[in-house]
């Protein structure tokens, strides 16, 4: 039996399973949030397979399969219902944003956020003001009964860029090295920090307002101000930190060191984080810029695996949780009650556009600004990430984004993640990259 026959063979009987339960006897606590749990990964894996098997990224695939799960009720199959509301698996997945967020720190470092220039930095302030502008105005337009605070994280989300899958496109079409791919590429990361301030002034903004208070042009200043010292200290700090921490680690034999340290520091900061009123994930991301190979060379010297690898395996684990979870809170029916489909297709719309526009920032650079621009518009789970805590935001008892909101910004993820390999390989092919 072939690998997605046997996958699909045991979700099969692990729904069964639900669905057929009983629910007597002294069942462990701890049973149906393992089975719960199963049936998530299973799933997720089965769409990550396809997904890569139709030639697009394994997200879009984790996603759709919670997309299925979560919306299985509109055919009357209730057994599911409750694992998109279960508190364990939402602590699983939350945990799942942070190990993303430091593992994408991982694979950048201060110095390559410092190299990319004044260019990729254009391209990345382009590529948040004009999404954002364009975000809210459209959900102003066609959602006018949402509270303002609404608008402003639709368009906070849609400043969001994936570099990850931007990352993997220019790999897997061998042009990593060129300029525009460097510029997208360091442009994708500015952005990310970027996009973590934008969202640390919104939160703000929200928890302001649902403490009865106004967030002033002074309030929202100083919350820019907080976010980038923030980044800016903790990255100072972990540059003094780190390299000084892991070598004092290095001394202990015992089996898991460096990635028991490195995890609890990313922790510690995401913590921190959030003591300050940010969102967890800048602590995290900011963990990973942090920690370079050279800080736990010793560990390499005594043959043990880099930090990338050994956070691998617990990023397969948790990290799939998250999305297939987001996926299972879309309501999907909701896309197609009044002028949900409406905002839904408008927002991917300006979404594409507003990244785009990002192209204008490569100025006087002999690079192709289109495909500068193609590389901006995957969200991808930065967005995701984005979007789900909107959706855990209150106000008045309310989610900051509703249901249909929620939901469309769901389907601009999926729309500009599949979008974008195909036109980014069509337009290298058209074009003749300089070197």
């Amino acid at each position: 039996m072939s690998t997605p026959r046997c996958l699909l063979t045991v979700l099969f009987l692990m729904v069964a399973s639900v669905a057929f339960a009983d629910g007597g006897g002294h069942e462990d606590p701890v049973a149906s949030v393992v089975l719960g749990l199963a049936i998530v990964l299973v799933a997720g894996k089965l769409g990550a397979e396809l997904a890569v098997r139709l030639g697009h990224a394994a997200v879009l695939g984790e996603l759709a399969a919670g997309l299925v799960l979560g919306n299985l009720d509109a055919l009357g199959v209730r057994v599911l219902e409750p694992l998109a509301s279960d508190a364990s698996l939402d602590v699983l997945s939350r945990l799942g944003v942070l190990v993303l967020l430091f593992q994408v720190g991982l694979e950048s470092t201060v110095r390559d956020m410092m190299r990319v220039g004044v260019t990729s930095f254009l391209v990345a302030l382009v590529g948040v003001a004009v999404p954002f502008g364009l975000g809210f105005l459209v959900s102003r337009a066609l959602a006018p009964a949402s509270a303002v605070h609404t608008h402003i994280f639709v368009g906070a989300t849609l400043t969001a860029t994936s570099v990850g899958i931007t990352a993997r496109v220019f790999k897997d079409l061998d042009v990593a090295q060129t300029d525009a791919a460097r510029i997208v590429l360091g442009a994708a990361v500015i952005d990310d920090v970027l996009g973590l301030v934008v969202l640390a002034v919104v939160v703000g903004m929200v928890e302001a307002a649902a403490a009865g208070t106004a967030l002033s042009a002074a309030d929202v200043a100083l919350t820019t101000v907080k976010a980038s010292a923030f980044l800016v200290g903790a990255l100072a700090i972990g540059i003094f930190l780190a390299p000084r921490a892991l070598r004092v680690a290095a001394r202990l034999r015992a089996h898991g060191v460096l990635l028991t340290v490195s995890l609890a520091f990313a922790f510690v900061l995401s913590w921190a984080a959030s003591r300050m009123g940010l969102a967890a994930i800048v602590g995290a991301f900011a963990a990973g810029l942090v920690l370079e190979d050279v800080h736990y060379e010793d560990f390499r010297q005594r043959g043990e695996r880099g930090l990338e690898v050994l956070v691998e395996p617990i990023a397969a684990f948790l990290v799939p949780v998250f999305f297939v979870v987001m996926g299972m809170r879309t309501d999907l029916p909701s896309l197609f009650r009044g002028d949900a489909l409406l905002l839904s297709l408008a927002l991917a719309a300006v979404a594409v556009v507003g990244k785009l526009a990002s192209g204008l920032g490569a100025l006087g650079r002999p690079v192709d600004r289109w495909l500068v621009g193609l590389g901006m518009i995957p969200r991808g789970e930065v967005g995701l990430i984005f979007a789900g805590v909107g959706r855990e935001l209150r106000l008045h008892g309310e989610p900051v984004l509703t249901d249909a909101v929620f939901s469309a910004l769901v389907l601009v993820v999926v729309v500009t993640t599949l979008l974008t390999p195909p036109l980014l390989g069509l337009r290298i092919r058209r074009t003749a990259l300089p070197a």
